[in-house]
This record gives C-alpha cells, sequence and structure tokens, in this order.
C-alpha cells in the first residue's frame, strides 16, 4: 500500500471538495494556473483530465472541453511537460483522470514513471476493469506509488462492490447515476437508495460522489454519507462562461 497525499488527504475530519477539468482547456496553457487558482481557493483535490477524441463516459460539456483540448495542441507529453515543477507550488493531491488508449500508446509503465517523476498521486481509468487491473497493472502502479481509483454505479452488486474495494486503495469513485456526466440540480429516491446501500458495505475505502453535482445542494447531498464529492461539468461550463480568474467565486458557492 502506498501513503501519498491521497491517503493523508481522506484521513483529514472534513468533507472532500474534489474538482475535474480538462488539460489544456479552455487554452493549452491554461492547466497549471488552474491547478494553482483551485489550491489557493481551498479545493481539496484536482483531477486533471487526458482529454481523449472517444471520452465515452463523459457527457457533452466534458466532450466539448476534450475537443478543444485536443485542438489546442494537448497531448500526454505536454501534459507532463506543464506538471513539471507543479509540485514547487501545490501540495494537495493531483489525479490524472483518462481513458486506457492514450496511456497504453504512451507506454503503461512509462507513464506511471513520468507521474511518480511528475508528483501524480493516482489515476483514473474508467475503462480499464478492475480484473485486467489487478492481474496485469497492480503491481506496476504500486511500484511507482500510484493509487488506481475505480468507479462504482447504481447497478454496481453489493459483491462487485466488495472486490473492487479489496483491489482498491485510495478512495472509491461513486458515480451518482447510470448515465454519463453532466450536472443536475438535485438527486432523487433511487439516488439516496444507492448511497444509503455502499454506505452500510462499511467498505475499507472511502467513497467520493461524481456524476451530477453542480451547487452547494448538490454537494451537500452527495457527502451526507459519503466522504467527498467531485465536481467536473459545472465547473468546466463556469470556466468557459466566467474564466479562470474567477475561479474562487465557483468554489465559494459549492461551500
Amino acid at each position: 500500500m502506498t501513503t501519498n497525499r491521497i491517503h493523508q488527504k481522506l484521513r483529514e475530519d472534513k468533507k472532500i471538495l474534489s474538482i475535474y477539468f480538462t488539460a489544456g482547456y479552455p487554452d493549452l496553457e491554461d492547466t497549471v494556473p488552474i491547478i494553482e487558482n483551485l489550491q489557493e481557493s481551498g479545493v481539496d483535490m484536482i483531477e486533471i483530465g487526458l482529454p481523449f477524441s472517444d471520452p465515452l463516459a463523459d457527457g457533452p460539456t466534458i466532450q466539448e472541453s476534450s475537443t478543444r483540448a485536443l485542438k489546442n495542441g494537448m497531448t500526454t507529453t505536454r501534459l507532463f511537460k506543464q506538471l513539471e515543477n507543479i509540485r514547487e507550488t501545490v501540495h494537495i493531491p493531483l489525479i490524472i483522470m483518462g481513458y486506457f488508449n492514450p496511456i497504453m500508446q504512451y507506454g503503461v509503465e512509462n507513464f506511471c514513471s513520468r507521474c511518480a517523476e511528475t508528483g501524480i498521486d493516482g489515476l483514473i481509468i474508467p475503462d480499464l476493469p478492475v480484473d485486467v487491473y489487478e492481474e496485469e497493472y497492480k503491481s506496476l502502479f504500486e511500484k511507482y506509488g500510484l493509487a488506481n481509483i475505480f468507479l462504482i454505479t447504481p447497478q454496481t452488486p453489493n459483491e462487485r462492490v466488495r472486490f473492487i474495494d479489496s483491489v482498491s486503495d485510495g478512495f472509491i469513485y461513486m458515480v451518482s447515476s447510470a448515465s454519463v456526466t453532466g450536472a443536475k440540480n438535485t438527486f432523487g429516491a433511487i439516488q439516496k437508495q444507492y448511497f444509503e446501500r455502499i454506505h452500510n458495505l462499511r467498505l475499507k475505502n472511502p467513497q467520493i460522489v461524481g456524476f451530477g453535482i453542480s451547487n452547494e445542494d448538490t454537494f451537500l447531498a452527495a457527502t451526507e454519507l459519503a466522504k467527498g464529492a467531485i465536481i467536473g461539468s459545472a465547473f468546466i461550463k463556469f470556466l468557459n462562461e466566467k474564466g479562470k480568474e474567477r475561479i474562487p467565486e465557483f468554489v465559494n458557492s459549492i461551500r
């Protein structure tokens, strides 16, 4: 088990606010200024989206940001170049969220090694099945001190959730609904039942809820039983409309 910034953050006696954004969006060189600005605004954890041409789990807002970032010239190599000195100014956990195809093209070990050099704490790879990870890549991720974060949905059976929990080392990304990502204004009864079901399993890894969190109300509802919540689409919309200079305003509106 690796003890990194993610574990330290999860031990804090507070609800975690994690923000997702797409690297190289709105402009190619916005990656580092956005990270620094989010940290200064009091965000606990940041997910850096590695743009991909076919992002299956993402809703229209994140898909669009991904397309624009790729048009801007964003690549895996460029992302690592941008993040080279990030640990001189940023101390909160940083997670790269991306699809497995670009990581394989880059070379999985090469990618993990660059993550470790840069100070990345973990990865979220929605299309890497947990069984494949356990058999083929777990030892590699551990070698480079990277937590790998898996997603569960309301459709994931308890038995499968427990297996994911046993393989995980960090937190479990609890997808709030079976749809693609996107901001919602409220959670329904089905989601509340799901939050309770997972809470009652008493898993060893804390859960952080993502998909559909857009404001203070949804943040509070999502974190009632979970350790924290992730905001993506709502933040990207805000960036697009208001610009990175007004990030503190967005963060303050959540809590």
